[in-house]
């Protein structure tokens, strides 16, 4: 891997210097375009439109136009900015890691020590595991002011860039308005479904499989041109059903918990039973009900005997 930047992770007092390295990379297979005719290829040029001619890459500034006027921003002036000349991940508050909500991360790096001690660094790390806590960072990178968690990654500090509050959209659904009644039961059987598909994540049991087949598909492109049968690659694709809701939700929830363990093995006495109960909560909630019996006057008591018994 090669760094991407070189600083320091500072609070307080404390300096940690640091090299920052991408620890993601993308895995999918990259494509090109091709004039469909003849297969020749598309590239994209940077045209000048005053001029015509076609301009280097190293030739190329910004610029800023506000609808009058036009200023250009070269990156001379860009590495001038106080923020961008700064080496340093500031470490601004430390807060509760559930506080965090994951919608707001952005990318992540790994932080490798970068000195000839890594005390100060492993001294940050075991803090950061012993209080459960995450650091809020602030630096510069790529020309722009991040806000960032730091936090701990096995035996690794790593930071994740946050989006800003600003650029998280709220979510406003007016059918979530709509009153919805859940029973009892229904919520019952949703949790016996989880449970059922409840088992610890391996992330490495996972594949992008539309990269796999993309690479099938390019490799049998490759041996057998345009005379390629995807059906034979592939297997014959299933035809597309209409979606539809599910009216009978509760139904949907046993056949769900039933094929889960026709998969998994035999129904537990406690699965069994509470089969039972909802089978007999769906038949009463769908039996048509018998008027209600009229009441009985109660019977009086009968009165006590007062006799005093004979003696014999």
């Amino acid at each position: 891997m090669r760094a991407v930047w070189k600083g320091a992770v500072t609070f307080g007092l404390v300096n940690v210097p640091v090299k920052l390295y991408s620890a993601t990379e993308d895995h999918d297979v990259s494509l090109h375009q091709v004039h469909a005719e003849d297969g020749g290829r598309i590239r994209y040029q940077r045209v000048c439109e005053i001029d015509g001619e076609v301009v280097a890459y190293q030739d190329i500034d910004k610029a800023y136009d506000d609808g009058e006027r036009t200023v250009i921003i070269t990156d001379q002036d860009l590495k001038a900015l106080p923020a961008e000349r700064s080496r340093e991940i500031e470490v601004v508050e430390f807060v509760p890691t559930e506080q965090i909500d994951p919608i707001m991360f952005d990318k992540s790096y790994y932080l490798e020590p970068d000195s000839a001690s890594s005390k100060a660094y492993v001294l940050l790390r075991k803090t950061l595991e012993s209080t459960d806590k995450t650091a809020i960072v602030q630096m510069a990178l790529r020309q722009k002011t991040r806000l960032a968690a730091l936090r701990v990654h096995g035996d690794v500090l790593m930071v994740q860039t946050l989006l800003w509050s600003d650029e998280v959209r709220t979510a406003e659904f007016k059918s979530l308005n709509e009153e919805v009644k859940i029973s009892a039961k229904e919520l019952d059987l949703s949790k016996q479904l989880v449970e059922s598909l409840v088992t610890d994540f391996e992330p490495e049991q996972y594949v992008d499989e539309y990269q796999e087949e993309l690479r099938t598909l390019i490799k049998a492109k490759l041996e057998e041109g345009d005379a390629l049968d995807t059906a034979k690659t592939f297997g014959e694709q299933p035809k597309e059903e209409e979606g539809g809701e599910v009216i009978d939700l509760m139904e949907a929830l046993r056949q769900s918990i039933a094929a889960k363990r026709g998969t998994g093995g035999a129904k537990s006495a406690g699965d069994a039973d509470a089969d039972a109960d909802a089978d007999a909560d769906a038949d009463e909630a769908s039996a048509p009900k018998k008027p209600a019996a009229k009441k009985q006057p109660a019977k009086k008591p009968a009165a006590k005997s007062t006799r005093k018994k004979a003696a014999s």
